[in-house]
C-alpha cells in the first residue's frame, strides 16, 4: 500500500475496536508512512500537550490503543523493508509495522519462509500482535514476539531508535514486548524460518479423557489447542504436525473448506449465537448441538493456512496464562463455576499451550505456559462473566494477555512479572513524560 506523500494530520473522530469493546475520541489522527513522519506526528504531540497512540487493525480487546489525544495510524507502513538470508534456509525479514498478518503469505511465500509459529487469527498487525503478546500453540515454540530479532521504534522526544544485537540490545527484552508504552514500533525484524507444511487432525472427543492426557497429548503433537463448550462434555481438538520439508500437502476440497469455514463455522454457527443472545434458555441445547457436529478431518496445507482460523463474527474475550501443567484443573474448575452460577455461555472456551522465554512482560515469562481463553459474543451482555471467571485463572499464578479484557493493576501485575520493575525503568528512560500513556497503561503500569 502506497504511504501518504507527507505527513497528514487532520481532527479525529470516534474510534472503536474490532471487538466493540472499546471507543475513544482521538483529538487528532495523523496518517503517516516513513519513520521520519511518525517522528513528526509524535514532536505534533508533544508541541500541543497531547498524548499519542498508534492504531493498527484494532484487534485488541483492551483499550490498549485508546487516547483522547493524537491516534497514529500505521497502514502505510507495511510490507517487507529488508531481508538478509540466514544459512539454515530461513531469513531476517523487517516488516513495517502496520503490515497485517493475512499479508504474510503473498510477502513471504515467494522469499521461501514463513513465521515460526502463528495464532488463530491474521487481522492484526505484526506490530500489534508483538506488543500485546499475542501467540499461537505448541510447547516448543514462544509467541511471536520471541521470533523478534531487533526493532526501530520512534521514542518519546522524537527520535528514531534502533534496537538489535548491536545498538542497544539490553532493551530488545522489553521493546520486543512493549505493551505501547516504550514507542511506537515503526518496524520489526523476524527470524523466519523456511516454509513448511502442517498436517492438522480434528476430532470430537469427550473432554474428561482429553484433560486427563493433557500433559501427553501437548508433547505428542507439535502444536495441540481443544475447544471446549460449557453445557457439554465434548470437546473439539485440534492436533497440528509440522511437515518434513519437501514433503506435499492435501488441502480440504474447496467445497468442504466452504462448508465446514464459512457456511457451518460462522455462518450457521453466528446465526445460533445470535439466537442464543436473544433467548438464553437455548443456549445449553446449541452448546451440545455444537459440540456433535464438529466435524471430524484431516488435512495438510501451507502453515498459515493450518493455524489460522477465519472468524467473521465479532466476539469479547479474555485469556489468562497458567502454568501448563495447571490447566486441566483450571478448565474445570471454570466450567464447575459456569454451572453453579447458572450462567448460559454460548461460545467456546479455548485451551492452548506455549513454551517458557524471557521477555519481561511475556505471559510465558519464565514458565512454559497453558492459555485459557474465555469468551462471549458480541451481542450478548458480559454480565459477570468475565469478571467472576478471572479470580479463578488469578489463583493458578494467571497473567492476563495484554490485548485482552481484564481487570488487573500494576500492583498485583507486579509480583506476577519477576522484570517488572526493569520494564518500568525502561519506560522512564524511553518515556519519561508517559506521552505514550492512556488510562489502561496508567492502570496497568501505573502513574
Amino acid at each position: 500500500m502506497p504511504g501518504p506523500e507527507r505527513l497528514t494530520i487532520a481532527p479525529g473522530s470516534t474510534w472503536r475496536n474490532w471487538g466493540r469493546s472499546v471507543r475513544s475520541e482521538p483529538r487528532f489522527v495523523a496518517r503517516a508512512g516513513s519513520a521520519d513522519e511518525v517522528a513528526a506526528a509524535v514532536r505534533f504531540a508533544r508541541e500541543h500537550g497531547l498524548p499519542v497512540k498508534p492504531v493498527g487493525a484494532g484487534h485488541s480487546f483492551s483499550p490498549i490503543a485508546a487516547t483522547n489525544g493524537v491516534q497514529i495510524d500505521l497502514r502505510w507502513l507495511d510490507g517487507v523493508l529488508d531481508r538478509r538470508e540466514l544459512p539454515d534456509g530461513g531469513a531476517l525479514i523487517t516488516l513495517g509495522a502496520g503490515t497485517n498478518l493475512y499479508q504474510l503469505p503473498a510477502l513471504l511465500g515467494p522469499l521461501g519462509v514463513a513465521l515460526q509459529n502463528m495464532g488463530d487469527i491474521d487481522r492484526q498487525t505484526i506490530a500489534g500482535a508483538t506488543s500485546t503478546g499475542t501467540h499461537g500453540t505448541g510447547l516448543a515454540f514462544g509467541g511471536l514476539a520471541t521470533q523478534i530479532r531487533a526493532a526501530t521504534l520512534v521514542t518519546a522526544d522524537g527520535e528514531v531508535l534502533r534496537v538489535d544485537e548491536r545498538e542497544h540490545a539490553e532493551l530488545l527484552p522489553a521493546v520486543a514486548l512493549g505493551i505501547g508504552g516504550l514507542g511506537i514500533l515503526v518496524d520489526v525484524t523476524i527470524e523466519c524460518v523456511p516454509a513448511f507444511g502442517v498436517r492438522a487432525v480434528e476430532r470430537r472427543e469427550r473432554l474428561e479423557q482429553v484433560l486427563d492426557e493433557w500433559g501427553e497429548r501437548t508433547r505428542a503433537s507439535d502444536h495441540f489447542e481443544l475447544y471446549t463448550w460449557p453445557h457439554a462434555e465434548w470437546a473439539l481438538t485440534k492436533s497440528n504436525t509440522r511437515l518434513a520439508p519437501g514433503e506435499g500437502v492435501t488441502p480440504l476440497r474447496r467445497g468442504r473448506e466452504w462448508f465446514d469455514d464459512a457456511f457451518m463455522a460462522n455462518g450457521v454457527y453466528s446465526q445460533l449465537l445470535r439466537l442464543g443472545a436473544i433467548a438464553p434458555v437455548v443456549v445449553p441445547g446449541i452448546n451440545r448441538l455444537a459440540a456433535r457436529l464438529a466435524s471430524a478431518r484431516e488435512f495438510s496445507d501451507d502453515s498459515q493456512a493450518v493455524f489460522v482460523s477465519p472468524r467473521a463474527f465479532r466476539f469479547r474475550e479474555m485469556e489468562y496464562a497458567v502454568p501448563v501443567e495447571a490447566v486441566p484443573e483450571a478448565v474445570r474448575e471454570v466450567r464447575a463455576f459456569i454451572d453453579r452460577k447458572g450462567w448460559r455461555i454460548s461460545m467456546p472456551i479455548e485451551v492452548r499451550c506455549a513454551a517458557a522465554d524471557e521477555l519481561w512482560l511475556s505471559t510465558a515469562h519464565g514458565r512454559a505456559s497453558g492459555y485459557i481463553a474465555v469468551h462471549r459474543f458480541a451481542g450478548e451482555r458480559l454480565g459477570g462473566y468475565f469478571r467472576e471467571v478471572e479470580p479463578i485463572l488469578r489463583a493458578y499464578d494467571g497473567r492476563p494477555h495484554w490485548g485482552k479484557m481484564h481487570g488487573r493493576t500494576a500492583e498485583d501485575l507486579r509480583p506476577a512479572y519477576p522484570r517488572f520493575d526493569d520494564f518500568l525503568a525502561a519506560r522512564d528512560r524511553l518515556d519519561p513524560d508517559r506521552v505514550f500513556a492512556n488510562d489502561y497503561l496508567r492502570r496497568v503500569l501505573g502513574p
